[in-house]
């Protein structure tokens, strides 16, 4: 079976107001434009995941929100504490626990944790910019899996990719 697991690394956040705390800070007016762009790129692939898991902190989950209207306005985000402040184990742990259900699943966090995670699962990631998405599909029987698996597909792709220009598609 095939898995395809999502890594979204929140938009742009706002720095405006230094009072806020770090969960609390909002997009900034690029983030609230790349989001809902980034969404419809996935659209236009058909890439509709089944879950999405969204950081609780409010830049994470408004990206999951503006992404989700546009793939088709129907996906249900579930906020997941372990996607805020967690290390790489942690978001690790998340991907292997998920319901064997489940075929594709996003998950919207933060740096430096998501760039190390997609590092993990295909080296050929190096850093994620804010906004970007990760997209690796596994031929795997279950999540459990996945760790010990090398991606039979690599897509990268971020705001600031030209219109016209095709997202990487590095196979790992």
């Amino acid at each position: 079976m095939k898995r395809t697991l999502i890594l979204v690394r929140h938009g742009k956040s706002s720095w405006e107001e230094a009072s806020l705390a770090d969960r609390e800070r909002p997009l900034a007016a690029r983030g609230l434009r790349d989001a809902p762009r980034m969404g419809r790129r996935l659209a236009r692939n058909k890439v509709l995941p089944d879950l999405i898991l969204s950081s609780p902190a409010c830049r994470a989950r408004t990206t999951a929100m503006l992404m989700a209207a546009e793939l088709d306005g129907k996906r249900d985000i579930v906020i997941d504490e372990r996607l805020y402040g967690g290390d790489v184990r942690t978001l690790l742990g998340v991907v292997t626990g998920l319901g064997d259900e489940l075929g594709c699943v996003m998950l919207v966090s933060h740096n430096p944790e998501l760039s190390e995670l997609a590092h993990l699962l295909s080296r050929a990631i190096r850093e994620m910019p804010t906004c970007a998405i990760v997209r690796l599909t596994f031929d795997a029987a279950s999540w459990a899996a996945i760790p010990a698996l090398i991606p039979a597909a690599v897509h990268v792709d971020s705001p600031k990719r030209r219109r016209g220009e095709a997202p990487s598609a590095d196979s790992a």
